[in-house]
């Protein structure tokens, strides 16, 4: 009898039993799970008023089974700011959201009241955003330094990003060092642009020291024996010792001093020609010190960039035909020593000099800088082998490395596909060990001069390659303050595609006529301006093959921008050392520069880059610059001195 009291008591619990499953069902109609996991990704940093992206991740279910679910999002602040999300079908849902309460704020996303997940946003006015590289550039045009005045800019930039308050002063600078710095230094392509920096510096060292520069030096300067070719000598030795600008400027500068003063060349001539074929050439070569600082920023302004897939050597690459400065510049001096035509301050000390009447006067005391002497000892061989042999190993490796490293049936495919950190480290470690084997088998140098003349070149890099690391570091910290999307927005309706690379131009260069450093403005510039150009591109579509010509436009104006406003700067340290290497008053160098410098740099602007920047075809460009330096030498220009 008692188990037949048992059966309605299982039925009972069957009742009970089969209910739950109905309620759970019913519960999990509307959420699929209780166990559910929402995960929300938000930007560190939004500006107050403008819309951004919340990204939110459902976890332990599969996407179809959220479908259509609603998500609720709000924060602390009045209710005006929260908003309702439908889930898609994906792993992954992007909502756009809007803060109206400035500070630090939480994101809230819950779904159904069985999950919810929170993110930290802190809220700021757009306008704070500009203030690190503001700081930055203000503080380098006031000491004269970039070095400070990035460091700077950057501890503003990492307060503003974790708020304003007494123990973010404090702490910011320390996340600066321990945090920003950090992040750049163990990012496996910076270390290669820090080693390829230093292996270059390492280079340039050793071929000076066993006299292959000398030797190059040695050949070229046996043609000069005339006032015109003293001074197309000078030229073309800019164009050989193409690999860095402060070698090109010591070496050829103290080199030929004395040639030029035998021909009745001015010193002031010699700094010219000396200043403005050191920086614009290395600025535009495939293979020296500059290579690697530029390819880099390149690189990481691109890498905030949507659907920006083009490597950055490849840009670089393609920038060059709208780099008009620098290939004008060159083509200026050429046109000046040829045709021995002048104008303006140069040509009152040209003509004096000819007649004997100009005496030369010492760079010492113009400025503070101290320089090592290029110059080789006397009982070391100048062969120009010993400089030739390794610098064309190392451009040639780079190549074969380009290739090796790249996928893809055409040369275009292969070289944007290419490792290029990869093939810089493996051409200039090509380039240092060809030096090495020669020095050491002709018995030049021992092997601990060798390592001496090298470790001479690495330290001579490191001043740049602080600069480069802090300019990455600010760089990280405007893309995480959003400094482009507010400079696009204050632009407006006047700032348009055509404009950008003018307008840039014309930036770059005051930014380095102010501070006298085109390394610091270009560090400064190139990865706030190119995310600028890029989203005015883009706006509400993708970038088209046919607009990718503003992208390299912009990207070659930052730095022939630069290199315009760092020749016209008295307290450029190539200006300055071109002063000390032709023996020549600093005073009297900028004096007599500038207006060479100026001229190219508004016929470039005016014929190359705003006609080129609204569709003209570069090599038009190009061809009406160069036509315009030529009528401007012609009928501006007077006889200096007789050239015959």
């Amino acid at each position: 009898m008692q188990q037949l009291r048992l059966i309605p008591c299982l039925l009972l619990m069957g009742l009970i039993i089969s209910g739950v499953a109905i309620a759970s069902e019913s519960i999990n109609a509307e959420v699929p799970d209780a166990t559910l996991e929402l995960q929300i990704e938000a930007p560190k940093v939004v500006h107050l008023g403008q819309e951004f992206e919340l990204l939110l991740k459902p976890s332990q279910v599969t996407p179809e089974a959220l479908l259509g679910a609603k998500v609720q999002l709000s924060t602390q602040a009045k209710e005006s700011s929260a908003r309702e999300v439908q889930l898609g079908d994906t792993a992954e849902t992007r909502a756009a959201f809007v803060i109206d309460r400035p500070g630090q704020n939480v994101v809230t996303a819950s779904l159904a009241e069985l999950a919810a997940e929170s993110a930290p946003v802190n809220a700021i006015p757009g306008w704070l955003s500009i203030i690190p590289p503001v700081i930055a550039i203000g503080l380098a045009l006031w000491l004269k330094t970039v070095i400070p005045a990035l460091f700077l800019g950057l501890w503003a930039g990492v307060m503003i990003q974790n708020g304003l308050t007494v123990a973010s002063f404090f702490n910011s600078a320390l996340e600066a060092f321990t945090v920003r710095v950090h992040q750049v230094l163990v990012d496996p392509d910076h270390v290669s642009i820090i080693l390829f920096s230093c292996m270059i510096g390492g280079l340039v060292s050793i071929v000076s020291r066993n006299g292959g520069m000398q030797g190059v030096i040695d050949i070229v300067i046996r043609w000069a024996n005339s006032a015109r070719r003293g001074q197309l000598s000078v030229w073309f030795l800019g164009l050989c010792i193409f690999f860095d600008d402060y070698t090109n400027t010591m070496v050829v500068g103290n080199s030929v001093r004395s040639v030029t003063d035998k021909l009745r060349i001015s010193r002031q001539k010699l700094a010219y020609l000396v200043d403005s074929t050191a920086a614009p050439v290395a600025c535009v070569a495939v293979m020296t010190t500059w290579i690697g600082y530029q390819v880099s920023l390149i690189d990481t302004a691109g890498q905030s960039l949507p659907g920006f897939t083009e490597s950055a050597y490849t840009v670089f690459l393609n920038s060059l035909a709208y780099s008009f400065y620098p290939f004008m510049a060159i083509l200026f001096v050429y046109l000046i020593a040829f045709t021995g035509r002048d104008f303006g301050p140069m040509l009152d000390v040209e003509r004096a000099s000819y007649r004997g009447e100009a005496k030369p006067s010492s760079a010492q005391g113009s400025s503070g800088h101290q320089t090592m002497n290029p110059m080789v000892d006397d009982s070391i061989p100048c062969r120009a082998v010993n400089a030739v042999l390794p610098i064309l190993v190392l451009v040639v490796s780079c190549g074969v490395g380009l290739y090796v490293t790249g996928e893809g049936d055409s040369l275009r495919d292969i070289m944007s596909t290419a490792d290029a950190y990869k093939a810089l480290m493996w051409s200039s470690f090509a380039g240092v060990a060809t030096a090495l084997v020669l020095t050491l088998g002709q018995r030049i140098l021992s092997l601990s001069e060798l390592v001496d003349a090298w470790t001479q070149g690495v330290l001579i890099m490191i001043a740049p390659i602080i600069i480069l690391v802090l300019a990455w570091a600010l760089s990280d910290v405007t893309k995480i303050l959003h400094t482009a999307d507010f400079l696009v927005r204050l632009g407006g309706d006047f700032l348009t595609p055509a404009s950008i690379p003018a307008w840039t131009f014309v930036l770059s260069a005051a930014a380095a006529f102010a501070t006298g450093s085109s390394w610091g403005v270009m560090a400064i510039v190139l990865p706030l301006i190119l995310p600028v150009a890029w989203t005015v591109l883009s706006g509400d579509g993708a970038v088209t093959g046919d607009e990718m010509h503003i992208v390299y436009s912009t990207v070659a104006c930052v730095l022939a921008g630069s290199v315009w406003g760092d020749h016209c700067s008295p307290i450029s340290d190539t200006t300055v050392l071109s002063s000390m290497a032709a023996d020549c008053d600093h005073i009297e160098h900028v004096r007599t520069q500038i207006p060479y410098a100026m001229t190219v740099g508004v016929v470039t602007l005016l014929i190359g880059v705003i006609p080129s920047a609204m569709g003209v075809p570069w090599w038009l460009s190009m061809g009406l610059c160069a036509l315009a330096l030529v009528l401007v030498v012609r009928y501006i220009g007077k006889p200096s001195n007789d050239t015959t």
